[in-house]
């Protein structure tokens, strides 16, 4: 037994509240169950009843047993002295205010349907041996519920990503197209350039990329020489090139590359080297050069392709990383990586821009987020083994979101998943 699990009883009323009544036998009768307070002190606040004949207003604290009360020290904390009820599973002692007045208790234990004890314990009983709680349950789940709850889930996983958004759009002061370089620059580095690549893009001044964007060459030496990437030492004519605008560029703007993280190569396919990412950045910058408004005003996903349909420059064609030459082959995006581009960086920060607008596009974003394919990962592959397949990227994430923020912190009792099964 969890305490959460009294918590979720009492937020829902999912006892017999008609029955209910105090250890000393007086009535209650609940008006308001009150705000669930998730912070330090009472569980929560709030709450109007009726105790016997006599109305009240403040705070419920729930425990497992009422000597909880005593173990926790709140019969010394002030900030429980305006508890009015104290809900528990079992009473094994009666229990006192600070200033010695005893607070009403209602037992639980007898007021809750047996079916739904039972449910409860066979969704948390097997928790070592499962993946997650319901694996052997979750297909009883309607399909309706499921869905209604992964979009649900899928705005919560939004509503995340936009807290990531915030502190980079405070370091650009508030301009948005800077803001989207960040975003973008992260999500060309992958999982293993991420964060080299998102310290390059806050290191520029947005207004150099601007002025560079106007001619793809100058762009690529920029971004290739705060990298790191571009050899001192060669006689190759197209990077010796790019060396001395890379210079020339640093010099005119006082740019300082210091301070910087490394970029990668260990591990990475070759399409992924940040050679080949950063002239990619470069192209997409040249093609628009008002790549955040485009950006914005798109309602589909055909055209959100469109718009990121570029390759890496000439010289890449026959190379991916300097000095060495390959098989000539066009470095364009693919279209699972446009996918990871619009999942991660796009519509988040699109969602964003849209709150901070006020404007609300929510069925926009979800049919773009319809029109995705549904990623491919161990997390998505197990659920896919244990519920109907993923359909689009919007399950998907709303899976990931549910996996990490729901199951893996047996939060079952706030998963639409795992009310069903309690209450079936």
């Amino acid at each position: 037994m969890q305490e959460d699990f009294l918590h979720y009883l009492w937020k829902f009323k999912k006892y017999a509240f008609a029955k209910a009544e105090t250890t000393t036998g007086l009535p209650i009768t609940l008006i308001n169950v009150g705000q669930h307070n998730h912070l330090a002190g009472p569980d929560f606040f709030n709450t109007t009843l009726i105790i016997g004949d006599q109305k009240w207003a403040g705070n419920v604290e729930i425990h497992l047993k009422s000597s909880d009360w005593y173990a926790h020290n709140h019969e010394v904390d002030a900030a429980y002295d305006n508890v009015i009820l104290h809900v528990v599973w079992e009473h094994d002692v009666e229990i006192y205010r600070k200033d010695n007045t005893a607070i009403p208790t209602l037992v639980l234990k007898d007021l809750v349907a047996e079916k739904s004890l039972h449910n409860y314990k066979e969704l948390f009983n097997n928790q070592s041996q499962q993946w997650i709680n319901c694996e052997n349950s979750i297909r009883e789940v309607p399909e309706m519920i499921q869905s209604n709850w992964l979009e649900r889930l899928y705005f919560e996983r939004l509503t995340r990503k936009t807290e990531h958004i915030t502190p980079i759009l405070n370091k650009v002061d508030g301009d948005w197209e800077a803001a989207l370089f960040v975003l973008l620059m992260r999500s060309f580095g992958t999982k293993v350039n991420a964060n080299a690549f998102q310290s390059i893009a806050e290191k520029l001044d947005f207004s150099i990329v601007r002025k560079c964007a106007q001619e793809p060459f100058r762009l690529e030496a920029l971004l290739l020489g705060m990298g790191g990437l571009l050899p001192e030492n060669t006689i190759d004519s197209y990077p010796m090139q790019l060396q001395g605008e890379f210079e020339f560029i640093s010099h005119k703007s006082q740019i300082v590359s210091d301070g910087l993280l490394p970029v990668q190569f260990y591990k990475l396919r070759p399409d992924n080297f940040p050679t080949i990412r950063l002239s990619q950045v470069a192209q997409l910058y040249h093609k628009h050069l008002n790549l955040f408004q485009k950006l914005m005003s798109t309602s589909t996903v055909a055209e959100l392709y469109a718009l990121l349909d570029v390759k890496a420059s000439q010289f890449w064609d026959t190379h991916y990383s300097f000095g060495k030459d390959q098989k000539k082959r066009a470095k364009k995006l693919s279209s699972s990586f446009i996918d990871i581009i619009i999942i991660n960086a796009i519509i988040p920060l699109r969602f964003s821009y849209n709150q901070y607008l006020g404007k609300d596009e929510s069925e926009v974003l979800l049919s773009m987020m319809h029109a995705i394919k549904p990623e491919s990962n161990s997390i998505i592959n197990k659920y896919n083994s244990i519920r109907d397949r993923a359909k689009n990227a919007q399950e998907t994430q709303a899976l990931l979101e549910l996996k990490a923020n729901y199951c893996d912190l047996n939060k079952c009792l706030s998963c639409a998943v795992g009310n069903y099964l309690i209450k079936h």
